[in-house]
Formats: structure tokens, C-alpha cells, sequence
């Protein structure tokens, strides 16, 4: 069982197959969720699965299991997977890693003739990006009881159709019916540059940030440029610029893997000679430690208050998302370090700063996730890149580190 390895060629071509659906230009793929395209990759991989002799069902929200049996079928399912569906000009590899490597380690079980213990399912989770309908995560979150399936069913895209119309336009609203994992793995590209820069070809992910994002609005007042003296002024621009800093200041100030981030700025009245008098902005911190995560908040309304005097201004500071950071199963962390000990893979423990189904699923069930490196840490991007070595020797992870928690049976009797 030592020497078992996943066929890496199999595993590169099935990849380099699913690519060419919704591929773009630039080497990427557009495959936005419950779309043609996102139809096209969710067929060949129920193909696919099928033809490995796989059980296919689909959930109420479109979530695909392929189940393969296990010698006790009471035992909750042992699963692995990820989404199908991409960014408006995504790669090749977020997401469609997880489930394509899922299916690798289901193809090398029939191969090798391995019965496991507990069944083994590969999972692609619906709509993971949020680019088309929000929210994100939008099937594990259903499956993890963070959702109510009448609610996401409900959401509309910009033209107006709902999740619930798509799902049966491209046939895949399927039945609702309970569904217990005991266990779930998620194998991903980094999306960051932590593994490259330290030279690591595995990330044994411990969990991943918290999350808690802010809409600002900062309120001056807008006047003429030249008449107006500058100690009289009320420059919304000048106290959002300094709240800016201060995002900054905070998040690399304070511990347990801090991240803030301004990404988005919209100026009223936006003419060359007006003081501006309004500005929207955001704010996203994240943290690893939920206590830490508070702490920045705090320090940022504090920060907003101290600018507000300073500069004349009035700062709101709306939350509208907040993500509780999560700590993935200590067993199966172990499992994955275990097997990339193991097979001769280097590896780092690592957070992850993105959400995952993962995070979701790990409400509900023990969780692991494995990173490879991604080259300049680049995703959600067409030239999002991954090696095949790295691609194969995060695989064979996820096989023995999956295999373990199912436990095996002896000679599978009627592998396909």
C-alpha cells in the first residue's frame, strides 16, 4: 500500500480535457457557474464517473456526489472534491483540481483492485466562486446548513434569473434528500506565493482566516478648490486616504497572520477643481484567530474616530460579511503531513487566507485540505499555472491521507 501512486499522466490529460471547456484565449477558462459551460464540465465529469463505475446523484442545489461503494455501507462516506465552476476569466486549476483529483484516486483504487472500508465520494460543490449569483460558496453552504436551499434559489443573476431557474435549464436542480460526510478532504492550488517562495511542494493547511469585511462611506463636505483655505476644509478623500494607512498599519501590526486590504474607492463628486465631499470605500481584514480578528476591527473604529476629528469628517463603517476563521480537523492535518512525510514531499503548514467549500463543510464534518504551490501565486487569472509534478505529488497525498480515514477491505471484488 506504501508504493500506491496516482497515474499522472491520466490525471494531466483529464485536467487538460476539462480545460477546453469554456477555455479563453489566454489559456484560461470561463466557466461561470449553472451556465452551458458549467453544464459541459459537469457532464463529463459525471461521465467520467460513471464510467469508473461511480454512483451519480445530484442534490437540490446541484452539488454532484460520486459515491464508490465501501465494504460496510452504513459508514459515512470518506469524500474529496472541490467546484467546477471559474472567475469570468479564470484558470484551469482552481477548483478543478480538487474534483479531478478526487476522481484520480478513485480511478487508482479500481486499478490497483482496493476495497475500502467506508465508502469513498468525489464532491463538486455548486456555484464556489460567487461570480454569477452571490453568495459564495452557495452549495456547501446549503450542505452545511449556512444557507436555506429556498433562499439561494431564490438569488438572481444581473439578468434576472434565479438559481433555481438555472439549475433546471441546464438539468442539474436535483432531488433533496439527507446526506452525512464522514469525513472530507479538498486538494487546491495555493493561490498565494507562500509554498514557491519557501520552496514546498505541499501546504498542510490548518484552517483558514476569519473574515470580516466593511462598506465606508466618509462624509465631508465638497467645495471649490481654490476658494476654499485648506484648514477649513472637510476632504472626505484626505480622511479616507488616512483610514487607508491605517487598514495598512493594522494588519501588519497585528499577529496570527493578519491581512487588510482596501480594494475598492469611489470619489464624489470626482472633478479635478472640487474638494471632494463624499467617498466610498471597503475594508477586509483576516485573521486566524477569531480574538485577534476582533482586536483589528476595534482598532480600526478606533482609528475612524481619531480621523474624524482630525480631518472633519463623518466615517460609517458598515459590516457586511463575516466569516468566523476555521481550524480543520486535527486528525486529518496530521494525516496529510503523515502522507507527505511519507511519500518524500516537502511540505509546510500553512493557512489559508481564501474561503473554500472546505471552511463550509467543515461545520458539518472533519476536514483537511492540501495546497499546492501555484506559480507566482497568481489565480482567479488565465495564466494561472500549476506543475504536473506538483499537480501529481499533491494527489498521491490526497490519496494516502483519504485512504487512511476510509480503511481498506482487501481485493475490491467488482472494482470497475
Amino acid at each position: 500500500m506504501d508504493k500506491l501512486r496516482i497515474n499522472a499522466d491520466r490525471l494531466w490529460a483529464s485536467l487538460m480535457e476539462l480545460a477546453r471547456i469554456g477555455a479563453t484565449p489566454k489559456g484560461g477558462v470561463k466557466r461561470l457557474t449553472l451556465t452551458d459551460e458549467d453544464r459541459g464540465a459537469r457532464d463529463l465529469f459525471a461521465r467520467w464517473a460513471r464510467e469508473a463505475g461511480l454512483a451519480v446523484e445530484v442534490d437540490a442545489i446541484g452539488n454532484i456526489f460520486a459515491r464508490r461503494a465501501g465494504a460496510d455501507p452504513a459508514l459515512p462516506p470518506v469524500a474529496m472534491g472541490s467546484h467546477l465552476d471559474s472567475q469570468p476569466s479564470g484558470g484551469k486549476y482552481d477548483g478543478a483540481y480538487g474534483v479531478m483529483a478526487g476522481l484520480e484516486v478513485l480511478r487508482t483504487l479500481n486499478d490497483a483492485g482496493i476495497a475500502t472500508r467506508a465508502p469513498m465520494e468525489v464532491v463538486s460543490w455548486t456555484n464556489e466562486e460567487g461570480s454569477r449569483f452571490t453568495p459564495v460558496m452557495m452549495g456547501s453552504g446549503v450542505f452545511a446548513n449556512v444557507f436555506t436551499l429556498e433562499h439561494v434559489r431564490a438569488q438572481r443573476d444581473i439578468d434576472g434569473v434565479t438559481v433555481g431557474e438555472a439549475l433546471h435549464k441546464i438539468g442539474y436542480a436535483g432531488a433533496a434528500r439527507p446526506h452525512r460526510l464522514g469525513a472530507y478532504f479538498e486538494a487546491h492550488i495555493e493561490q498565494g506565493p507562500v509554498l514557491e517562495n519557501e520552496a514546498k511542494t505541499i501546504g498542510v493547511v490548518q484552517g483558514a482566516l476569519g473574515q470580516r469585511w466593511y462598506d465606508v462611506a466618509v462624509l465631508g463636505q465638497d467645495a471649490h478648490a481654490g476658494p476654499t483655505p485648506m484648514a477649513l476644509r472637510r476632504d472626505a478623500l484626505i480622511g479616507a486616504s488616512r483610514l487607508v494607512l491605517e487598514v495598512n498599519r493594522i494588519a501588519r501590526t497585528f499577529p496570527d497572520y493578519a491581512r487588510g486590504t482596501v480594494g475598492f474607492l469611489q470619489v464624489k463628486p470626482n472633478s479635478r477643481n472640487v474638494i471632494p465631499g463624499e467617498v466610498h470605500t471597503t475594508v477586509d481584514f483576516r485573521n486566524a484567530k477569531a480574538s485577534t480578528l476582533d482586536a483589528m476591527c476595534a482598532e480600526l473604529e478606533r482609528a475612524a474616530s481619531a480621523i474624524e476629528a482630525e480631518c472633519r469628517v463623518t466615517i460609517e463603517l458598515r459590516e457586511n460579511v463575516y466569516f468566523t476563521p476555521c481550524e480543520f480537523d486535527a486528525a486529518l492535518v496530521a494525516s496529510v503531513r503523515q502522507a507527505a512525510g511519507a511519500l518524500g514531499c516537502s511540505h509546510l503548514d500553512i493557512v489559508s487566507g481564501a474561503g473554500h467549500d472546505a471552511v463550509y463543510v467543515a461545520r458539518v464534518a472533519p476536514t483537511a485540505m492540501i495546497f499546492i504551490p501555484c506559480e507566482g501565486g497568481i489565480s482567479h487569472n488565465e495564466i494561472e499555472s500549476a506543475t504536473p509534478a506538483d499537480l501529481a505529488a499533491g494527489c498521491n497525498v490526497l490519496l494516502h491521507a483519504a485512504l487512511k480515514k476510509a480503511g481498506t477491505a482487501g481485493a475490491a471484488r467488482a472494482a470497475a
